[in-house]
């Protein structure tokens, strides 16, 4: 039995007595592979655009698993655009190539070790302009969530608005006319850009702002 997306008219749902199959313009996978890994600290890695759909094969895995990584990785390989996510998740990369995710630098000193480890080794990073940061709250690293302009913000995250701007005014030192220039001149792929991270235990939301 066959079924195709009226939504993606790229993708085939394929039913057989075995198992599904879909089948993008990349290929055919099984759906199983299509169902990512949970990432404590980085929950939708999808929205955040460091994980996209790709018919590349994993560097690690020698798979094609229908997703691959677009974030940084620090490593003597060129693994730009070439591991998956499952080989982040269960630290296979990091035992295959040394390689990490994120820059022990972007921690402040009362990160936990364990939060540390797991950030940078086995969960996806971001590309950030200078350098990345993640901040803690609550004793714990926070959970990284995206990177946004002016316009993601008003139409997906308005209630934050106002602590973004108070953000460049007492964390950045940005007064007046200044400060709500650059809060009006946040853009996500050209600069400067807001990174929104979230407590995992209160909720409340934390910002990094970076600038080419």
């Amino acid at each position: 039995m066959r079924f195709r997306s009226k939504d993606n008219p790229s993708l085939r749902v394929h039913v057989t007595a075995w198992r599904l199959l879909v089948e993008f313009q990349c290929g055919t996978i099984p759906l199983d592979n299509m169902i990512l890994p949970a990432f404590r600290y980085h929950p939708d890695p999808l929205r955040s655009g460091s994980i996209v759909e790709s018919g590349e094969d994993c560097r690690c895995c020698r798979k094609g698993r229908g997703y691959i990584y677009t974030g940084p990785v620090y490593s003597e390989e060129d693994l730009e655009d070439a591991i998956c996510p499952w080989c982040i998740a269960d630290g296979s990369a990091h035992r295959m190539f040394d390689a990490s995710f994120v820059d022990t630098e972007a921690f402040s000193e009362d990160t936990p070790e364990s939060a540390m480890d797991e950030i940078s080794l086995r969960t996806p990073g971001y590309y950030a302009w200078q350098g990345e940061q993640w901040p803690t709250c609550c004793g714990d690293a926070t959970a990284f969530v995206t990177p946004a302009g002016i316009e993601e913000i008003r139409k997906h995250y308005g209630e934050l608005e106002g602590s973004l701007l108070s953000h460049i005014i007492y964390e950045l030192r940005i007064s007046g006319g200044a400060a709500t220039h650059m809060l009006g001149s946040l853009n996500r792929d050209i600069g400067p850009t807001a990174y929104l991270f979230r407590c995992l235990r209160c909720e409340r939301y934390h910002f990094c702002v970076d600038q080419p």
